[in-house]
């Protein structure tokens, strides 16, 4: 089990299903106070249950990542319950179903921009902000694999994903010398999540296992135990980097 979070408050959005919320039960059972955030209170609320259920520490916060008073309320919520921030999870993120460019609506790449890019971005802020006045903290944001490869129809998505691997990389380059450690997790395909689980995406996500060679679809858990790694002092030399969690299929 990864260690180093008895003691630890974390913060993790999109929290309210898959990776989101496996990974805060993982925080929580690794030791850590976990808020849990996101748009979808309802879901967001059952999550905090069953951490707690599992017996662990939480609390859920609704907020819309794409709005800074949001943002600010989520962090100073946390700190005004804890005391303070160690960690945190930028995990919140939408996968609208793709178009060629020439067909995809403004609002739609305007949307997709402003939660996958701008809500990273809103959320790096007030996280440094509070880690710089108490002197550190680890931070993990969630890209995918296509900010490192593309596909067709995934201009917004994949040009979200794309900045914030650039953007993870300039904020820990910002805040190295601050205790702050910044990096990325690339999910591939990931079974078991709101974004997979739906309908509409049944045969992309079949056709995503077979070309994928390990053969299959990763599980959230596989994402949860790289997120913790990446924010524990285990990796403490790691910074900057996006790690691909995908069972090879950027190796093609």
């Amino acid at each position: 089990m990864t260690q180093g979070f008895e003691g630890k408050v974390a913060l993790v959005t999109g929290a309210a299903t898959g990776i989101g919320r496996q990974t805060a039960l993982a925080l929580a059972a690794a030791g850590a106070s976990v808020v849990l955030a996101d748009v979808a209170k309802a879901a967001g609320e059952e999550s905090a249950h069953a951490v707690e259920a599992a017996g662990g520490r939480a609390m859920f916060v609704a907020g819309d990542i794409a709005l800074n008073d949001d943002v600010a309320r989520i962090v100073k919520t946390a700190v005004d319950a804890h005391g303070r921030l160690d960690c945190a999870f930028n995990n919140a993120g939408i996968a609208p179903r793709g178009a060629p460019i020439v067909e995809m609506a403004e609002e739609d790449w305007d949307r997709t921009i402003a939660i996958n890019l701008k809500g990273v971005w809103l959320c790096l802020k007030h996280e440094c902000a509070q880690m710089l006045a108490q002197g550190g903290g680890t931070i993990v944001n969630t890209a995918s694999i296509m900010g490192v490869v593309s596909g067709p129809g995934l201009s917004a998505y994949s040009a979200s994903k794309t900045g914030v691997v650039g953007l993870t990389k300039s904020v820990a380059i910002d805040y190295a010398r601050a205790g702050i450690r910044v990096n990325a997790v690339c999910p591939g395909g990931i079974g078991n999540t709101a974004i997979t689980s739906h309908p509409d995406n049944q045969r992309d996500m079949e056709q995503l296992a077979q070309m994928t060679p390990m053969g299959q679809l990763g599980q959230p858990q596989d994402i949860a135990d790289t997120v913790l790694w990446l924010l524990s002092p285990q990796s403490g030399f790691v910074t900057g980097q996006a790690i691909v969690v995908d069972g090879g299929f950027t190796l093609w």
